[in-house]
Formats: structure tokens, sequence, C-alpha cells
């Protein structure tokens, strides 16, 4: 393992050019966040190239009507950003590179913010279609929007989009590998069809698994899914990025076209087992959806879902659930 020379600004960690590519031109990453239960949750985002150098910091843009990630990020700050495709964006080198920093996360939208972030949204994901229907139909969806910011506390990478290869850490240290989990109190097997799940998983490119770190940061390896049984899929991943033994973790698979068009993806919560090679992933929940490969019709719907999570949140309260748990986990 290598460890490139200390950032020159105190406070900062450095990372390498190539990883830089991949920050500013990815179109679409995978973040992760910890469960309550010490697992992992990775889902498909587009960071619209969010990345400050100089400060140490990446960030992400949500919609706050799609609030449900943001009580696990407030409850535990440690998160992860794997960038992992060079598909469609604007990234050409070959690095798979993971992330790992502390989240900031605001509950008001800043007109400022907004402002700045609409150029990357139009540069990575095409023109907003405008007029009066659609500023309607896509105000919830863009004028509720927040963008974290992420303290980069370490950047892990390796030299081809598998993982293979040595790999470099800078920042904090490696801290090791982490213990094995006590299982769940419903048993580890798998709680969904694996017949239907397989066949939804293998259909999309791009696979990812994660876990909790030994320092409590999310770890995002790929894997490829081989195949499955009654245990769960059957993954194969370059040699050493996955620990022996068993725990929590999160899985996703996803497909995208350009602007991020026709996006599909495969949710996952689970139990990991790894003895050797053999690395099996049984499945306890599973969400997704697959978008039409036509960029209005994505829109529309985008509009749509978001004005209802945001009358949800309001109905509910939610700015004040969170607010309240921003509060209690401040220090």
């Amino acid at each position: 393992m290598t460890q490139p020379p200390t950032s020159p600004n105190p406070g900062t960690v450095s990372w390498s050019d190539a990883v830089q590519d991949a920050m500013e031109g990815d179109l679409v990453t995978a973040l992760a966040y910890g469960t309550p239960a010490g697992g992992c949750v990775i889902i498909p985002v587009s960071p619209t190239g969010l990345v400050d150098r100089a400060a140490g910091t990446i960030g992400v843009t949500t919609s706050l009507a799609f609030n449900g990630k943001l009580f696990n990020i407030l409850r535990d700050s440690r998160v992860a950003m794997a960038y992992h495709t060079r598909e469609h964006g604007f990234a050409t080198a070959g690095e798979f590179a993971v992330v790992q920093g502390r989240a900031d996360v605001p509950l008001s939208p800043s007109p400022e913010v907004l402002a700045d972030l609409a150029p990357r949204v139009e540069r990575f994901l095409g023109a907003v279609p405008t007029g009066k229907f659609w500023d309607w139909i896509l105000r919830d969806y863009f004028d509720n929007r927040i963008v974290i910011d992420i303290a980069v506390q370490r950047v892990v990478s390796w030299p081809d989009e598998s993982g293979n290869g040595e790999r470099t850490v800078s920042g904090a240290a490696w801290p090791g590998t982490p213990d094995t989990q006590p299982p769940p109190a419903k048993g580890t097997g798998p709680r969904v069809g694996m017949r239907k799940l397989h066949g939804q998983v293998t259909k999309l490119t791009h696979q990812l698994i994660g876990y909790r770190g030994a320092d409590g940061y999310p770890v995002v390896v790929p894997v490829r899914v081989t195949g499955h049984s009654e245990r769960g899929l059957l993954l194969e991943c370059a040699p050493g990025l996955l620990p022996e033994g068993a725990r929590r973790a999160g899985f996703t698979a996803h497909a995208f076209g350009p602007q991020a068009v026709g996006l599909a993806n495969r949710i996952c919560t689970g139990w990991l087992e790894v003895d050797g090679d053999t690395v099996v992933y049984a499945p306890h929940t599973t969400s997704g959806f697959a978008a039409p490969p036509v960029k209005t019709v994505q829109m529309f719907f985008n509009g749509v879902f978001a004005k209802q999570g945001w009358r949800k949140a309001q109905r509910e309260g939610t700015l004040a659930k969170l607010a309240q748990l921003k509060d209690a986990h401040r220090v």
C-alpha cells in the first residue's frame, strides 16, 4: 500500500490528479451511509462534479422531498462516495476511488447555492425543460434542493475500476479489518425471492457492495454477481477487497444512459459472508425502479414524486423532526 505526500494545506486531505478527474467528471457515483443496526445503504447519485480540492470537500445534491436518507446521515455523519464508473461522464482516468468523510446536512435551500448549481446540472444532466407547465411540475423538485457538503477524511483508490492492483490511501490511515458482526435476530438468510432478484440485478451494469469499516466509515467495493443459491447472491470481486467474516451490508446494482436518462437501480440491505473466495450476499430488503429512456418522461415523474414527497413532508412535520435530530447529534 502506498501513501501519497501529506497535503500542503493543513487540515485538508490530498489526492491524486486521477482521483480529481473522477470527482470532477463522473456522471453517476454511489453514496453510502450507515444504518442504526450497523449496516450500510448504497444509492446511486449524480453529484455534478461538486468538489473543492483546496478545501478538501466534495458534495452531493438532494431534494428535501426525498428525505429518507437524511435521517440516517444526521444520526451518523460518516459517509462515503464511490467514483466507480466513467460511463457517459467527462472523466477519463481509470481509478476506482472511495472518498470517506463527514457530511453536513443543511435543512433549508440556499438561493445562492441553487444558482451556482444550475449550470452544473445543465452540463451533466442536460437542459431543464421550461415553460409554465414545467416550471410548475418541477418546482418542488428543484426549489427544495440542498447540497450536502462532505469534509473528506480519507481517499482510497485502486488503479482500475474493478479494484485490482495496489491500494493507495491518503488522509487518515486505513483502520484495518472490521470485526465480524453478530447475526440479526431474524436470521441471516435471504428474505426476498432470489430468482427474481438475480434476474433484475444481472441486467444492470454496475454492481457494488458496502459495509461499515473498522472505524465506522462505509467502505464500498465493486463486485460482480455470478449466480444465486438458497443462501443468496453469489459474488466475485478483486482479491483482498472484502474482509473475511460476516456482517450487515448494502448492495446496489444500477445502469444509466447519457445525461443519466433511463435510470434503473436495485438497492438492497442484507447479510454478507466472506470465506476465502466464496462470497455470498443474503438480501433482506430490496427496492428500486426503472425509468423510461425518455428525458421528458423521466423529468415529469421526478416532478410528480417530488410534489408528493414534499406534501407528505409538510403534512408529517418531517423538517421539524430532521431539525430535532440534527440538534441532538450536533456535538
